[in-house]
């Protein structure tokens, strides 16, 4: 039932919706626009839709747009590692959704992408994140103390990985 699509600019109205979710922001950069509107939805959809290959895509739960997922691929010596980043509509979470989006989204990073390393930083408070990542056999690689300043806050990020597979 979940499955990865291309951008389309005629879900911009729910996208801005879906971010404004302060528990969305609150899991996120603060590069993200806040308030996050319709106008840099539309912006950041059109940016999307010119990609080839894509790397990132809308979530699809029963037909129905529930999400994004995506990677931004690193630079210099750091060129084959990619950073996944991802969130769920608050009214889908506990559906398995995102555990599958990320599975689909890691087998197209790996297939679409020259990358063998994607990492998943997650701010300590965010357990349920970090759960869906183990499922999908990401490992904790390091815990970067007193990294992250959000909303006034210091706290701690978990860095997730998942190595490609590779034959001898």
């Amino acid at each position: 039932m979940v499955e990865l699509r291309n951008y389309q600019i005629e879900i911009a109205k729910q996208y801005a919706e879906y971010r404004n979710n302060p528990i969305i922001f609150d899991n996120g950069y603060d590069k993200v626009p806040n308030p996050f509107t319709l106008k840099d939805a539309k912006k950041f959809i059109k940016i999307q839709i010119k990609k080839k290959p894509a790397n990132r895509k809308l979530i699809y739960w029963k037909d129905q747009f529930v999400g994004e997922i995506g990677i931004d691929i690193k630079e210099d010596v750091f060129k084959l590692s990619a950073e996944m980043g991802y969130f769920i509509a608050e009214p889908f979470w506990g559906n398995g959704i995102a555990s599958k989006a990320i599975k689909f989204m890691t087998d197209y990073t790996f297939k679409n992408f020259n990358i063998i390393r994607i990492e998943a930083g997650v701010f300590a408070f965010n357990k349920p994140s970090m759960r869906v990542l183990e499922k999908n056999n990401f490992h904790l690689e390091s815990i970067k103390r007193n990294a992250v300043l959000k909303n006034g806050k210091i706290i701690d990020d978990y860095i997730w990985v998942k190595l490609k597979e590779t034959t001898k």
